[in-house]
């Protein structure tokens, strides 16, 4: 049980928790996960922290309807919370054990998510205006995003120094991505035609490659913000009927396009950076080929 003497035990351990993940997104999720559930744990005498404890919350999650994606990870906040206090001789090792043990939901089916086929990709890659500074920087941003199939936080972090030849064309070296692994990108030469363009006009040397630009046309500041990326995508996909596509489904779009195109899995896998071929299976959505479906040749005509 939590070592009583401690003080504030559950805020301390919050805060170890929180300071042991290293993406800002996961941080978030982490934040909202541990404060739901000791929220719950203190509202009345439970016990103390025990495997019994936390089955008890993942069925009122259950009840509460939750996804089995969003139980999953405040699963994976509350075992996180259950090690680290182990690690600290707050929690018997064994209570911990029995806590990592408490089973997640499983998703059923496969999502379909949400992407662009190539001639929708097209149309969003033209919507910048070329003449402007801000159109060259978005067009490029879109670009990178759809033709190298990178997350927002990869995005914001590149700098000209990751940008380099190898093997006789131009690829993004060692971007750190999530789990702080490192992997090399592959630049389409049509990416790179869209980056050179936004590169001279901005006349970016050094530092990262992406800039504000204000509103007389005019770069200012040190880079980009995740937020800049998500309203640069909605600003041209709403127009185009593209109402509720996200900075990710482009990085989907890039996988599904790599995937039309022949692509071998093993290599779009390397590609998004994805620790598992399974995990690249389900992003795709492999198994369900909803372009070509095996129930469009039934053989029955009305």
């Amino acid at each position: 049980m939590l070592i009583a003497h401690v003080h504030d035990p559950l805020a301390r351990l919050r805060g170890l928790v929180l300071d042991s993940v290293l993406s800002p997104h996961s941080r978030r999720a982490y934040a909202k996960a541990l404060d739901d559930f000791l929220s719950w744990y203190l509202e009345m005498p439970r016990g103390p922290l025990s495997k019994a404890v936390v089955q008890s919350y993942r069925a009122e999650l259950d009840r509460l309807g939750l996804a089995s994606s969003t139980i999953n990870v405040r699963l994976a906040a509350i075992r996180k919370l259950a090690s680290e206090a182990a690690d600290n001789g707050l929690l018997d090792p064994a209570l911990a054990a029995g806590i990592a043990r408490v089973k997640g939901a499983k998703q059923l089916g496969v999502r379909a998510g949400n992407w662009l086929t190539r001639e929708q990709a097209h149309l969003l890659l033209l919507a910048p205006d070329g003449a402007t500074l801000k159109g060259k920087r978005d067009r490029a941003v879109l670009g990178v995003l759809i033709g190298c199939g990178l997350r927002r936080a990869e995005l914001v972090a590149l700098t000209m120094d990751h940008l380099q030849q190898r093997e006789g064309r131009w690829v993004w070296i060692d971007l750190v991505g999530k789990g702080s692994r490192l992997r090399s990108v592959p630049v389409p030469n049509w990416v790179k035609t869209l980056l050179d363009d936004w590169i001279v006009a901005s006349g970016v040397q050094d530092g990262k490659v992406f800039r504000a630009v204000d509103k007389v046309d005019r770069i200012w500041g040190s880079g980009i913000t995740e937020k800049v990326v998500w309203w640069t995508v909605l600003e041209y996909a709403r127009p185009l009927g593209f109402v509720n596509l996200a900075p990710h489904d482009l990085r989907r779009t890039c996988a599904k396009l790599c995937r039309a195109s022949g692509g071998d899995l093993e290599q779009i896998q390397l590609l998004l950076g994805h620790v598992s071929i399974q995990t690249t299976e389900r992003y795709l959505g492999t198994r369900q080929n909803l372009a070509q479906a095996v129930n469009d040749n039934l053989g029955i005509v009305l």
